[in-house]
Formats: structure tokens, sequence, C-alpha cells
């Protein structure tokens, strides 16, 4: 079923594992897909896969923290095919970008703010240049921002990603609101741990090497409040993606989306 038939797709980030999954899943639902990265050669392969299973696509190095470099692409972008339909940017942060894990009271102000500049400041900036190409366009697109299930969970430690992972949802209803009248729709996907990532998976061996834990009770700890015996995939995660930004998917316009079969310690 091609949900985005005929659609002109952006994926920022797309060198990341879940950016990754959601490219793939626009392209199998029909859409025209522009992958981009810092890491061109990354990105140049994922659009290799993408059009050897069938699909279009075209890959570009693009900073996705660069509002310039951002604006020009999605002005080639527009200017290649008088319209813009869906954006989406995977963006993340590693934990050593935060210096670790450490206390709060420890923490300096420049690594609290580094999740909040990266994370929310590209959200920002790819979804306010985005909103004005799909305005000029009259393309009615959607633009979908991701967040971590961080923003609605109690861990110490990681003030900084905490508070950017919630920024980003308020920023979501904000420009739902703002954007609306021009038929432009924004949502926020909030993923869980997927357990494949190599943001995931490499956290959870570095963790277990640092505090001389079995790697499988790390797992078992993060699965200790799951609702279901299941864990969400890339799959389902692109997939969950490409309808929402299909005309059905209208129907969760400002909406924090949780990807993660349901998680008791999650609000």
């Amino acid at each position: 079923m091609q949900n985005l038939k005929d659609k002109v797709a952006v994926v920022f980030a797309a060198s990341g594992d879940i950016a990754g999954a959601v490219a793939r899943s626009f392209s199998q639902h029909g859409a025209k897909v522009y992958v981009t990265a810092r890491n061109l050669e990354a990105v140049k392969a994922l659009a290799q896969e993408i059009k050897n299973n069938g699909g279009w696509a075209e890959a570009a190095r693009v900073d996705a923290t660069n509002e310039a470099e951002i604006d020009d692409f999605l002005k080639k972008v527009v200017a290649d095919n008088g319209q813009l339909d869906v954006v989406f940017n995977g963006i993340g942060v590693e934990y050593s970008e935060m210096g670790g894990r450490p206390p709060t009271t420890i923490a300096t102000f420049k690594q609290f703010m580094a999740p909040m500049e990266k994370i929310c400041g590209s959200q920002f900036l790819t979804s306010r240049v985005a909103a004005k190409y799909m305005m000029q366009t009259q393309s009615e697109g959607t633009i979908l921002l991701l967040t971590a299930a961080l923003s609605r969970s109690k861990l110490p430690n990681l003030a900084g990603i905490t508070a950017a992972s919630a920024a980003v949802e308020g920023m979501t209803r904000s420009m739902a609101a703002e954007w609306g009248a021009d038929g432009i729709k924004v949502i926020c996907i909030c993923a869980g741990a997927i357990m494949e990532t190599k943001r995931i998976s490499g956290w959870i061996e570095g963790a277990a090497k640092e505090y001389h834990l079995p790697v499988e009770q790390l797992i078992t700890q993060y699965k200790a409040f799951d609702i279901l015996k299941t864990n969400p995939t890339l799959k389902q995660l692109g997939e969950t993606a490409a309808f929402l930004a299909s005309e059905t998917g209208v129907a969760f316009n400002s909406h924090i989306v949780d990807v993660d079969c349901g998680k008791l310690n999650i609000l």
C-alpha cells in the first residue's frame, strides 16, 4: 500500500538507525526521498539501498544544525519538484557530547545545554525552514519531529537531554497551532529504547563494562516496565512515521505519538 505516492520527503540526520528506517518506509510507501546527513558516504549507501529496492532516493551532505545549509537544500528540493510534502529529523545526541552522565550539581552549563542546542535547536531549524517552503508551495505537508521517552521519565544525571526532549514536545504543539491554518500538520514521534539501534546496544555494552555487570542484566532492566512481551522495532517505527505522514495520519496533528509498545513507567 503506497500511502505516500507522489509525495516529496526529506529526511535529515539519515545516517542514524531511526532516520534510516523512516526513509526506507517513506520510499516503500511511494515517496520520492531525499536523505541527508553530515556523513555523506552513509546516506549515499542508504540512497543506493533504497534504489536497489525499487525506490527513488537522492543523498546530500547537510548539517541539520546549520540553518543556511538546511535552507539551501530545501530550496533546491522545491525548485526541482515544486512541492515539499514531508520532513523528518532524526537527530540525536551521544552521552559523550554531554560529558557522560555527570550529576546535575557537577555538570557544566555547556554540558547541560549541549542536547538542548543540538536536539531541540536542530528540530526548530528544520521545522521552521520546512514550514516556510510548504507555505510558499501550498504543499500542506507534514513535519515529523523526534523525541525520547526521557521527556516523561525520572532518571538521574540526565537533566540536559531530559529537558531537551520535553522541549521538543512542547515545540511540536506550538508549531502545530501556528501552522495549522496553512494546512501543515506537525507531529512528534517519541521512540522508546529500540534495542536494535547502535545507540542503545552501544550504551548497554558500555555500561556493562563500566559497572562490571552482565549485558543480560541491563537488558532485563530496560525491559522491566514493558507492558507487552515485545519491544518496538525500527521497521515498526518507520511504518508509524509513514502512516503519520499520510492523509489518514492527519488525525494525530499536534500529538506526541509513543512508539514503545507501552511502558508502565512512562506517563
